[in-house]
Order: C-alpha cells, then sequence, then structure tokens
C-alpha cells in the first residue's frame, strides 16, 4: 500500500457483510467520491479465543478468497490485516490518507466497544467515520413501544415490526453497481489459514441458497428432525453473505412463519443491544443465583451426547459432528440439560458458542434463557419437555435417531442417566424454592466472556 501513500482515500471495513451486492455500508463508501479500498481485519482479541480447528474461520477466508477474486477482476482487492482493530487502524493512519472510514452497525457488546474505540481514534485524526444498518431491517430503537421503551415481549414486537414493514424498508442497497469507485491497486495475497493459526479441512458449508419449495412447506415441515426442512442459512446470516432484504422479500411471497423466525432474530439482537448483561445474567434476576447442580459427569454425557435419551443424544452427536443442529432438537437437548440435569443454561450456551457454525451471540443467549424459563419472554419454568414424546412427535420414524445413534434399541446403548419423572419433579422444586427464597445473587464465573 506504500504507493498510495498520498492518495486521500474511503476505506470499507468488511465485517459480518462478507458480500459485495446489496450492502449498505458499501455502497455509502462507494458513493464517498474517494477511491474506497476494502479492509478485512482478522481479530485477534477473537481469533485468541478459538481452538486451532474452527470451521467458523474457515469459512470466513473461503468467503474474503471469493470476495479478493472479485476485487481483482475490477482492478482491485481486499486488503487485509491481523491484529486488534485499534492497533490495525492506527497504522493505516500513519501509513495511508484515509478521508473517511464506513462499516455496518454490529450491536454485540465487544463490536460495540471495538468501533466505539476505533471511531474516537478516527475523528482524533480528522477521519469521518460512518456506521450503518445493515444486518438488520429494524435495528435499535426502530421498533419500540408508544413510550419508546424496548418491547421485552416476542408477539407485540413481532406486530409492530410488521406494521411498520413496507417496500421501502427492504429496498436493496445496489452496491454491486457502483464497484468502478474501487481503489485501483495490486493486492497483496491473502494469508493462509496456516500462517493464521488455524487449520484447513475439506468441511461442507451448507449452502446460501434456499428453494421457493422449502420456505413454502417451512411451516410443515421445520419440526421434523428427520427432514430437511429447515434454511440452514444461520451460518450466512451470521457472516452477512446473504442480504437479510433479500430474505424479508423471499418470505413475504412464501412463509409467514419464516418471516417470524427472522423477526425472532431481529428481537433478540434488539434484546442484546438494550440489556448487555444478559450474556452473563438472566434477563430475569429473579433467577440470580440459582442453586445448579453442575454435575461434571453428567455435563460431560450431555456434551458427548450419551446421555441415554436418544433424540438428546442425536442432537448433541449431529452438533459435535457437523457444527450444526436440528432447531427442535436445539430447545430439547437445551430443556434437558437445564431442567432435567439442573445445570446452569451458561454453561450450555457456552458450549454451543463453541460448536454451532451458525453461533449468533443475541440468538443463542435468547434462546438458552428462554429454555431455562429465565429470559425475556421464556417459556415458564415449569415447561419441562419430555424427550420421549419429543421424539414420538418430531420424529415418528426414528430416522433421526438411528442416522446419529445407530446403536439405539440395542445391549450396548446407555441407560437413562436420570429418570425423566424424578428429574422433573426435581427442576420444579428446585426452580420453586428459589423464587420463594428471593436469594438471587449471581455467581457464574465472568472469566472467559470478556470479547462476548
Amino acid at each position: 500500500m506504500k504507493n498510495y501513500g498520498s492518495t486521500p482515500l474511503s476505506i470499507f471495513w468488511f465485517r459480518r457483510d462478507l458480500r459485495l451486492h446489496d450492502n449498505h455500508g458499501f455502497l455509502l463508501a462507494l458513493k464517498s467520491g474517494l477511491p474506497v479500498l476494502p479492509v478485512f481485519i482478522f481479530d485477534k482479541n477473537i481469533l485468541g479465543q478459538l481452538p486451532r480447528h474452527d470451521h467458523r474461520v474457515e469459512f470466513i477466508h473461503r468467503q474474503l478468497r471469493q470476495l479478493n477474486e472479485q476485487l481483482v477482476e475490477r482492478g482491485s482487492g481486499l486488503h487485509i490485516e491481523f491484529g486488534q482493530p485499534i492497533e490495525v487502524y492506527r497504522r493505516l493512519f500513519g501509513a495511508l490518507k484515509i478521508k473517511s472510514i464506513f462499516f455496518n452497525e454490529d450491536y454485540e457488546p465487544y463490536a460495540r466497544q471495538r468501533d466505539e474505540h476505533v471511531s474516537d481514534l478516527a475523528k482524533s485524526q480528522g477521519v469521518m467515520v460512518e456506521a450503518c444498518k445493515d444486518q438488520v431491517v429494524f435495528a435499535k430503537n426502530e421498533i419500540t413501544k408508544d413510550n419508546g421503551q424496548p418491547y421485552l415481549v416476542y408477539t407485540p414486537y413481532s406486530r409492530r415490526w410488521l406494521a411498520q414493514l413496507t417496500a421501502q424498508s427492504i429496498k436493496p442497497f445496489p452496491s454491486e453497481k457502483n464497484l468502478s469507485r474501487l481503489l485501483q491497486y495490486q493486492p497483496e495475497a491473502i494469508p493462509d489459514l496456516e500462517t493464521l493459526g488455524f487449520a484447513v479441512s475439506d468441511f461442507a458449508f451448507p449452502s446460501d441458497q434456499t428453494s421457493v419449495a422449502l420456505l413454502k412447506n417451512y411451516a410443515e415441515r421445520r419440526d421434523l428432525l428427520a427432514e430437511n426442512g429447515t434454511s440452514r442459512l444461520g451460518l450466512h446470516l451470521r457472516f452477512g453473505t446473504v442480504s437479510v432484504r433479500d430474505l424479508v422479500a423471499r418470505a413475504q411471497k412464501t412463509s409467514l412463519v419464516f418471516l417470524k423466525e427472522l423477526i425472532w432474530r431481529e428481537f433478540f439482537m434488539q434484546m442484546l443491544y438494550h440489556f448487555p448483561r444478559t450474556v452473563n445474567e438472566p434477563f430475569d434476576l429473579r433467577y440470580q443465583g440459582m442453586p445448579w447442580r453442575n454435575d461434571k459427569s453428567d455435563f460431560a454425557a450431555w456434551c458427548e451426547g450419551r446421555t441415554g435419551y436418544p433424540v438428546v443424544d442425536a442432537g448433541m452427536r449431529e452438533l459435535n459432528a457437523t457444527g450444526h443442529m436440528h432447531n427442535r432438537a436445539r430447545m430439547v437437548v437445551a430443556s434437558f440439560l437445564t431442567k432435567h440435569l439442573l445445570i446452569d443454561w451458561r454453561l450450555g450456551e457456552r458450549y454451543f458458542a463453541e460448536k454451532l457454525l451458525d453461533f449468533e451471540l443475541s440468538s443463542n443467549v435468547g434462546n438458552w434463557q428462554w429454555a431455562a424459563g429465565c429470559g425475556c419472554d421464556a417459556a415458564p419454568y415449569f415447561r419441562v419437555f419430555n424427550p420421549e414424546l419429543q421424539a414420538k412427535k418430531f420424529d415418528p420414524e426414528g430416522r433421526y435417531v438411528r442416522r446419529w445413534v445407530p446403536e439405539v434399541g440395542s445391549a450396548s446403548y446407555l441407560h437413562p442417566i436420570v429418570n425423566h419423572e424424578v428429574a422433573r419433579q426435581r427442576a420444579l422444586a428446585t426452580y420453586d424454592q428459589h423464587l420463594k427464597r428471593g436469594n438471587h445473587e449471581n455467581s457464574f464465573d465472568r472469566s472467559n466472556r470478556s470479547h462476548r
């Protein structure tokens, strides 16, 4: 980049928006009047917490290579940095004549803190910063009660969300039609994964394409464990390889149920934005200090898919093998951990965070608190899923279970580690006694949450 030290530039900072099309911040950068340098930073603060074999980093790397190829075809390229973002920008400000930085907003606590620090540094250098809404249709305070307060319950939130939705709300941003303003330069090669400290594999990621037929049948098939009835788009939504505006437009034409799942995603995002403490604490503070059993052997059995409950074991084995778990199975295994085993929901949330390809902090926290009965709009604590009934209803032929637990029904399969009815009564008594006692101190270890 040394040859461009005197050229006034705009930067577009790619993060969770790894696409050239329908990209709000990218479009504004391209229309800024200056040549645009596309930048991506491998953030050491995040990568330092991940294992060597992390398929999400591999997915990002593949997407960056594709982005770079598309940019090179237009005489430009993707400038890759590795380090702490604030230090990277200090170097860039010293080496380049940067006039403005554009990026799309992120609503997670670490991302908000990171962006604030970078923005403050930029402004101290006289650099204009513009953060744009892109990963959601409605963000922050756009869907609120009449008094301006955030909704705490999904149903009224979704009603207002739908009432405010217009064609303009999901109008695409034609960034792909404005690429003539890219900086023309010869980019350096993208560093390989091994250089970044991660392993390479031939892992097969889910497609970013979803058929009309799947969406039209979504309501009827999405809960059937053995069917391919879900979109598998969570990974692509997480890293912005698809446009949420495009998905909403398609859902309007095909499936209200799928559209409402997209609204759930935004509901949990606005909850995390307004209540960042829920990463570590229950939204309903009455559940602080729950006397969780946190039995290590029970937790290990749950993690490894050897609880003796076939549908629970199938879900966990699917997760461990593929980085994915069927949505219905997620609810069953979360209920089992928090109710049957009385293990802290945060341990389950953290395990999912390590394993899920489509890990999204807001949805993960929101759904785990829902399962544990301590979140906003949560299932009541006395709702305890019966794994056997769930399997009969959503895997009636046992195909899902046999796929992941082939030894089921044989002498080699494990006995259940708890009895359903005994565990259910224990859970109800524990929750009930805790709420009556009113001792709501929080004792969870926060040591691994600094960048969440």
